[in-house]
C-alpha cells in the first residue's frame, strides 16, 4: 500500500458556468488555457475576475476551467474575512445554503446568492489509485507533512475517488502558509482504525 501523496495549494480561484462566462467576457467568450493543472483536462484561465464582498474587493482571480454547470467561488478563510464574507467549509460542489458574493469582469457582473466555499481539505484519486493507496471514495483521513520547523497533521482529510482523478491532496493558502509548504512536498496519509 501507497502512504506518500503530493501536496499541492490551491490558491483562490473560481469555476464559471457559460452563462455567466457569458456575461463576465461576452457573448462569445471562451476560456483560454493558461496553464494545465494536474487533474486531467483541467486549467487556469488567461480571464480574471474581480470579487466583490460586503468589505472590500479582490482583484485578479484566475478562473478554472472547463465550464461548470454552477458557478462557484473558493477562497481562504483569510480571503473571506477580508472581503467580509463567512468562511464556510464545504467540499467542492457542495454550495447549498453558501454565501454568496458579486463577480466583476470586463464586460459585466454577475451576483451569485451562494456558491462561495473554503474548499475542505480533500485528495483526488482515481480508481486504481484508490486501490494502491487502499482508500474508498467518502473516507476521510489524516495526512502528516514534515517541513523544516513547521511540521504538522492535518485530520479531516476527504478521499475523493473519480475515473478522470490523478493523485494530489489539495489544500488552500492558509494551510499551506501553517506548515511552510512548497512545490514538491509530500505528506504521509495515515488510516484512522
Amino acid at each position: 500500500m501507497k502512504d506518500k501523496i503530493l501536496v499541492e495549494t490551491s490558491a483562490r480561484h473560481v469555476h464559471v458556468s457559460e452563462e455567466h462566462l457569458r456575461i463576465l467576457f461576452g457573448e462569445d467568450a471562451k476560456l483560454t488555457v493558461k496553464k494545465e493543472l494536474s487533474q486531467p483536462g483541467q486549467f487556469a484561465a488567461e480571464e480574471k475576475v474581480t470579487l466583490v464582498g460586503p468589505r472590500r474587493s479582490q482583484p485578479n482571480v484566475s478562473i478554472l476551467g472547463p465550464c461548470r454547470g454552477r458557478t462557484q467561488v473558493e477562497i481562504s478563510a483569510t480571503d473571506a474575512r477580508a472581503l467580509g464574507i463567512p468562511a464556510v467549509i464545504r467540499e467542492s460542489g457542495d454550495i447549498v445554503g453558501t454565501p454568496g458574493c458579486k463577480i466583476v469582469g470586463p464586460k459585466g457582473e454577475v451576483e451569485i446568492s451562494e456558491g462561495v466555499i473554503v474548499a475542505k481539505r480533500h485528495i483526488h484519486l482515481n480508481l486504481q489509485e484508490a486501490e494502491e493507496y487502499g482508500l474508498k471514495d467518502r473516507e476521510t483521513v489524516m495526512v502528516k507533512i514534515d517541513t523544516p520547523e513547521r511540521s504538522l497533521v492535518f485530520d479531516d482529510v476527504v478521499v475523493r475517488v473519480r475515473k478522470d482523478f490523478s493523485a494530489a491532496m489539495h489544500i488552500d493558502t492558509d494551510e499551506a502558509n501553517a506548515g511552510n509548504i512548497g512545490p514538491e512536498t509530500y505528506g504521509t496519509i495515515i488510516k484512522k482504525h
